[in-house]
């Protein structure tokens, strides 16, 4: 049978009783061992448990063809059913497989992973056809299963969290369920001793490390401080950000103060704006808007757009006109 990536957590709640064995594909390979664990689990709840779990790897079960139906009819010493594990199968073990699912040895469940599969490969085929098999879909989680996946792991940990802290942390999230996982456990550490999740906690732990770095060459040449854009611009550098990202990240900061200052002088409180930020980068940005007026700020997007032209359109060095960019509007915060 087919199971769709959005229907296996459902489908792993309450297996069939006659599944025999399940594939587990996908580009997701986080989510690939998180789903196979699963299903194990409903078999033999401690996954060490060495006489219940046997764990082979495909290309020695390809080597030895015997293998996958002796572990699958092996009797275990204490008594249970056995899980039997293949990693790393792939369209080799397609013809082994139907075999096997044609006529199954033992009670054994066998739990199989794979990586990315097309439609038209073999492994699928064989088991999509067969009722006593599953082939489970493991593909990237959308915002709404992720959503749901932080709320669940927080909640198990007594933790709540508001809308906005659980949209960024969607929005930091999702390539890899394992790398989520680990996150997420991240964010449970950061947060004990307390009890509701706010934005600048999830900013703090989930934020993008590089991205953080360049926010701080940012309030550098926002500030002027010409000492420390040089440190931080080395920093990011040696991080592995990329000119184009710098820019990018740049530009956005300069038109984000425009929009400040839009705020301040019309006489609305800059807090309300600024919610989510950590108070030392608040009281930079405050700073900032205090210092530029709209026109210069105008004119430092413009020299950061120009920049990034230049970046892509002509072989000048990407770094040094980048730095040279970001000291001149430096110079011009200095200026007043």
């Amino acid at each position: 049978m087919i199971v769709k990536s959005w229907e296996a957590d459902r489908f792993l709640e309450r297996p069939s009783p006659s599944l025999v064995a399940a594939l587990f594909f996908g580009p997701d390979q986080g989510l690939v061992r998180e789903r196979a664990d699963a299903l194990a689990r409903t078999v033999v709840p401690d996954l060490n448990d060495a006489f219940r779990v046997s764990d082979l790897d495909g290309d020695a079960v390809a080597a030895d063809n015997a293998r996958l139906a002796d572990e699958a009819a092996a009797i275990s010493m204490l008594g249970g059913r056995r899980v039997v594990r293949v990693r790393g199968a792939g369209n080799a073990l397609a013809p082994l497989f139907e075999s096997f699912l044609g006529e199954p040895k033992g009670d054994g469940l066998v739990v199989v992973q794979a990586g990315e599969l097309t439609p038209a490969s073999a492994l699928r085929k064989a088991f999509e056809k067969p009722k006593n098999a599953a082939a489970i879909q493991c593909y990237p989680d959308s915002p709404q299963d992720l959503a749901r996946v932080v709320q669940n792991a927080l909640k198990a940990e007594g933790l709540t969290l508001g809308s906005e802290a659980l949209d960024d942390a969607v929005s930091r999230l999702g390539a890899d369920r394992g790398m989520t996982r680990r996150e997420i456990e991240k964010l449970v550490l950061y947060m004990r001793g307390h009890k509701r999740v706010e934005l600048e906690d999830v900013r703090a732990i989930l934020g993008d490390e590089a991205e953080a770095r360049v926010d701080a060459v940012c309030d550098a040449a926002g500030e002027g401080n010409l000492a420390r854009l040089d440190i931080e611009l080395e920093r990011v550098r040696a991080d592995g950000a990329t000119p184009a990202q710098i820019l990018r990240i740049a530009l956005g900061h300069f038109q984000r103060l425009i929009q400040l200052k839009l705020v301040s002088s019309q006489g609305e409180a800059l807090d309300a704006k600024l919610k989510g930020v950590g108070k030392q980068r608040m009281a930079s940005i405050r700073r900032q808007v205090s210092r530029w007026n709209e026109q210069h700020l105008l004119n430092a997007c413009d020299l950061l757009l120009e920049t990034e032209a230049l970046t892509r359109t002509t072989g000048v060095p990407a770094e040094a006109v980048t730095g040279r960019a970001l000291f001149t509007i430096a110079a011009m915060a200095r200026s007043g």
